[in-house]
C-alpha cells in the first residue's frame, strides 16, 4: 500500500467517476501540470492502486436486466476443494463476481442474465456441474437501490 496524498485522492476520484477525459483534462481538474499528472497516474498504476481502466456497461442496454444472487454451499472445505470450484466457476461467462465468504455459505455469486428461463439455462449448463457443490440457493433481485464502483477517498 503506498501513501495517497490528496492530489492522488483528487485524481483517483475524478478518475473513478470518468476516467474517459484526457490527460490533460484531468490535470486541469486536479491543478497539475500535464507531465506531473502523467507521472502521478503511471505511479499509481505501477503501484497498483489503479488497477485498470474500463468502460462500465450497463446490463440492461445489453439485455441482461437481471441480478441474482446464487449462495453455494461446498460439501468439503479442503483446499483442493475450493481450488477446483475457484477456477471452474470463473469459466462460467454470466458470472459477474465470486466471493468466499465466512458464514452460512461458501460462496456467493453475482449474475447478469436475460431472464428467469436464462438463469435456467446457465444453471443447467453451468452452475450445477461446478466441482463439489452441496447446496445453491438463488435469489434474484426486484430493484438495485443502490450500486457504485466508486471507493471513498476521504481522509480517515
Amino acid at each position: 500500500m503506498i501513501e495517497l496524498d490528496s492530489i492522488d485522492r483528487r485524481i483517483l476520484e475524478v478518475l473513478q467517476a470518468d476516467a474517459g477525459g484526457t490527460n490533460v483534462e484531468l490535470a486541469e481538474s486536479v491543478g497539475l501540470s500535464p507531465s506531473a499528472c502523467l507521472r502521478r497516474v503511471q505511479r499509481l498504476e505501477e503501484s497498483g492502486v489503479i488497477a485498470g481502466i474500463v468502460a462500465l456497461v450497463d446490463p440492461v442496454a445489453i439485455g441482461r436486466p437481471l441480478d441474482v444472487f446464487v449462495e453455494i454451499t461446498l460439501g468439503s472445505q479442503s483446499e483442493k476443494h475450493l481450488d477446483s470450484f475457484e477456477a471452474a466457476v470463473q469459466s462460467v461467462p454470466e458470472v459477474m463476481s465470486c466471493h468466499l465468504l465466512a458464514g452460512d455459505f461458501d460462496y456467493l455469486l453475482h449474475l447478469n442474465v436475460e431472464n428467469t428461463r436464462d438463469f435456467e439455462r446457465i444453471h443447467r449448463a453451468h452452475l450445477s456441474g461446478l466441482p463439489g457443490v452441496a447446496r445453491m440457493r438463488s435469489s434474484f433481485a426486484l430493484r438495485t437501490v443502490f450500486s457504485t464502483t466508486r471507493h471513498d477517498l476521504s481522509d480517515r
